[in-house]
């Protein structure tokens, strides 16, 4: 009873408890629950039952509610499907109807900004409007003054801003643009000053670019015054019956007229086209500035940075061009800007008073003038072109003729062409250099063939031969010189007419330039030909065929020096028999090249000697001769007679001379190949087969394959090798040992050296070779014979070298 009482008590207790748990907030279950547990030991399990009954009670009820508003809910989520596509439309709709009503709104607040952009504009243009129609008046007048300087209208602008500072600026004081204008008047009017300045600046920027232009224009103004002047005087000179010659031919009186009349016409036709410096130089801003420095009282100032400017200009305008030597043009520039420079400064002197004076133009054209010729003679001496120098030589002139014009001293320019002249000399002399190596190297070196009277005189009108024999042969016939000499001739010609040209225009007397031609002609010969002649010698290629037609060449040109002193007589006019005339050195020029040439004939032959020689090819350990000379003797001696034939041209003492050097020189190159230190051993087969060899070179001398020599002079030259072979083949050493040292010997030129060298040669042979097998065989004696003359000619040598 208890417990059920207990019980009882309870279950009260726990629905109380489940209906605040359903009717709290969760939060506060917390409580509520522990109450739960706080009461009796077994309490929560009845809690628990009652909790499961409770919730059953509750799933009972929500079932039942379910089952009775399930068919409701059907309906509801059947309507609510059918609403949702409405619903759907219904948004399309409603999207649609509000963009369209955002773009209409964007396009009215766009409206709305404009309208309220425009009417603010309006305002501010209302209030610009005011102001402007007050400070208009004052900007124009501000931007005439800028109008003004901008147009270099300095005076207008100063009236312009007094009118500013009294009548506009008082007006919009106010403002601060009048307040910057204000402080600017002062700048602007100093501005004026400086902008003259920099016009004159701007001036003499331009004229120094464009001096090339005015010195071009005026020096082609003072050539043709020239060229008229000097037809005026080719036309007066024929009225009063002055012969004038142009390459020796009289110029006729209706020719005179003709070029008279040219040039008459040409001058009519520059002076239409002549430009004067006022036409090529706005000098305009010179007086403007001396003007504005005049007024502000400053004239001293301009005048000092005028000159000093122009001062500057002036070195730089004499200041070259490193490469100014290379071409014409180069000097044509340099020439044409100094004329320039002068050409104005002569101009500011006549236009204006005091800005430049007479001493001032002529201090500056001195310091020029000395700069100008330090610059031409340093640039000249790199030319090496004479058509060049010769350019520059009339550059100078025409440059020198301008500027007196303009009352400018030029006597040292003509000075200095005198010493351009020798350097013109000089530039030929490279040149016909150049000119004579050609003609040599291109020469064939044969006498000139002709197969007819038109060839004939087409070689005496080039060059002044004379030979009545050769004009009695008939054709075909040949000159005695080759190609080179009438080349050379004409070519000697022409070089006169060169050195000729340079004395054009400077007013030498013909004595001068008599004298300048010989003088340049002399070095012509004496150096230039003559150094070329000598190089020819010397050339390897050069044999002794071409050697031989050389000497006849310059004996042909050295006849030929008097036509050339006729030649320059006959353009100079001054006569040979002058005291102060100058002859020509061409005799001595060609007689050293002769010497040069036989030289290095009588080298080349000894030369060609050596290599027949070095074909030797003797067995020197045979035991007999082969009964024949070498072959190659043969040859040399073949050689030797056709080159003698040819000597025949030449004269007697040069063709002997070489004949007989040739004959030593070879008996010298057979007694150094019997004695040469590299040959150990000789048999006497060798010997007697040398001495073949030496039979020939001893019938060819005795053939006289030049004439002329006397006796057995020539084979005088094989008499060493001919007493020495004599000793081996006789084997006379008794005779040899007991004459030696007498005048009358038999073997006098034999040397007991040399015998002692060639008789070791051959004892030791017989050591090695057995060659005197049979001597000791039959005849032991001389095997001691051999060895008693060793000692013999030992003790000789001794005695030499003892007695030396």
């Amino acid at each position: 009873m208890a417990e059920s009482s207990e019980g009882l008590g309870t279950v009260p207790e726990h629905e109380r408890i489940l209906q605040e748990i359903q009717s709290t907030d969760t939060a506060c279950v917390g409580p509520t629950l522990r109450s739960v547990y706080d009461d009796q030991p077994n309490a929560h399990k009845k809690f628990m039952e009652k909790l499961d009954a409770c919730i059953r009670n509750h799933d009972k009820e929500i079932e039942k509610m379910c089952n009775f508003h399930h068919q409701g809910f059907v309906d509801a989520i059947t309507e609510l499907l059918k609403v949702r596509t409405d619903a759907e439309k219904l948004k399309v709709q409603v999207t649609d109807t509000n963009r369209r009503f955002q773009d209409a709104g964007k396009e009215v607040i766009g409206h709305t900004e404009d309208i309220i952009r425009c009417r603010i504009q309006q305002r501010n243009i209302t209030t610009v409007v005011e102001k402007l129609q007050l400070c208009l008046p004052v900007l124009e007048m501000y931007s005439k003054l800028k109008e003004q300087m901008s147009t270099k209208r300095y005076y207008s602008a100063l009236k312009t801003m007094e009118q500013l500072e009294n009548v506009y600026f008082p007006r919009v004081s106010q403002y601060r643009f009048c307040q910057l204008m204000i402080e600017n008047l002062p700048k602007l009017r100093e501005d004026i000053k400086e902008i003259s300045m920099s016009d004159l600046k701007d001036f003499l920027e331009s004229i120094r670019k464009h001096s090339d232009k005015i010195g071009e224009t005026a020096m082609k103004q003072a050539q043709h015054q020239k060229t008229f002047s000097v037809s005026l005087q080719k036309q007066n000179d024929v009225k009063f019956g002055k012969n004038r010659y142009i390459n020796n031919y009289r110029i006729p009186e209706e020719k005179n007229e003709v070029v008279l009349k040219q040039a008459l016409e040409e001058e009519d036709e520059n002076e239409e086209e002549v430009l004067t410096v006022q036409d090529l130089v706005d000098f305009s801003p010179v007086y403007r500035c001396l003007h504005i420095y005049s007024v502000l009282g400053d004239e001293e100032t301009f005048e000092n940075y005028y000159r000093k400017q122009r001062k500057k200009q002036a070195r730089l305008v004499l200041q070259p061009q490193s490469s100014m030597h290379e071409t014409v043009d180069g000097y044509r520039r340099y020439f044409t800007q100094i004329v320039g420079f002068f050409v104005v400064e002569d101009h500011i002197l006549h236009v204006t008073q005091g800005l430049v004076t007479r001493a001032y133009t002529d201090e500056l054209w001195n310091m020029a003038l000395s700069k100008i010729i330090a610059v031409l003679r340093a640039h000249s001496s790199y030319c090496t072109d004479p058509d060049l120098v010769l350019e520059l030589k009339n550059l100078i002139v025409i440059f020198a003729d301008t500027l007196q014009g303009y009352g400018f001293p030029v006597n040292r320019l003509f000075d200095l062409l005198f010493e351009i002249r020798d350097q013109y000399n000089e530039t030929l002399l490279k040149k016909w250099t150049g000119v004579f190596r050609d003609i040599f190297e291109e020469d064939n070196y044969s006498p000139i063939p002709i197969v007819n009277e038109e060839e004939y005189k087409s070689v005496i009108s080039k060059f002044p031969f004379q030979d009545p024999d050769l004009e009695k042969q008939p054709f075909p016939k040949k000159f005695p010189m080759s190609q080179s000499v009438p080349h050379i001739y004409i070519q000697v010609k022409e070089f006169i007419y060169a050195s000729l040209k340079f004395s054009e225009s400077l007013h030498r007397s013909s004595t001068e330039i008599d004298d300048m031609l010989r003088k340049s002609t002399n070095l012509l010969l004496t150096r230039t030909l003559s150094g070329c002649l000598l190089n020819l010698i010397r050339k390897p290629h050069i044999g002794l065929t071409e050697l031989v037609q050389i000497i006849i060449n310059t004996t042909h040109l050295e006849q030929a020096c008097k036509y050339l002193e006729d030649f320059i007589t006959n353009i100079t006019n001054i006569s040979q028999e002058t005291v102060h005339t100058t002859r020509l050195y061409g005799l001595s020029t060609f007689k050293d090249a002769r010497h040069a040439a036989e030289g290095e004939i009588y080298t080349k032959l000894n030369q060609k000697i050596d290599e027949f020689v070095q074909l030797a090819d003797y067995d020197w350990t045979m035991s007999e001769p082969d009964g024949r000379a070498s072959g190659y003797l043969m040859d040399l001696i073949n050689f030797l007679r056709s080159i003698f034939q040819v000597f025949t041209h030449l004269p007697g003492k040069v063709a002997q001379t070489a004949c007989m050097s040739a004959c030593q020189h070879l008996s010298t190159s057979l007694m150094r190949m019997l004695l040469d230190s590299e040959l150990k051993q000789i048999s006497m087969g060798a010997v007697q087969q040398f001495n073949l060899d030496v039979i020939q070179c001893e019938l060819f001398a005795s053939s006289e394959p030049v004439p002329g020599f006397q006796g057995d002079t020539l084979q005088l030259a094989f008499i060493d090798l001919r007493q020495l072979l004599d000793l081996f083949m006789v084997w006379d050493w008794s005779t040899y040992l007991a004459d030696y040292g007498q005048p009358a010997s038999k073997y006098l030129r034999v040397n007991p050296n040399t015998a002692l060298i060639l008789l070791e040669k051959m004892k030791d042979t017989s050591k090695k070779n057995n060659i005197f097998a049979q001597f000791r065989k039959n005849d032991r004696d001389k095997q001691k014979l051999i060895e008693t003359v060793v000692k013999q000619l030992r003790s000789l040598v001794n005695g030499m070298s003892q007695h030396t």
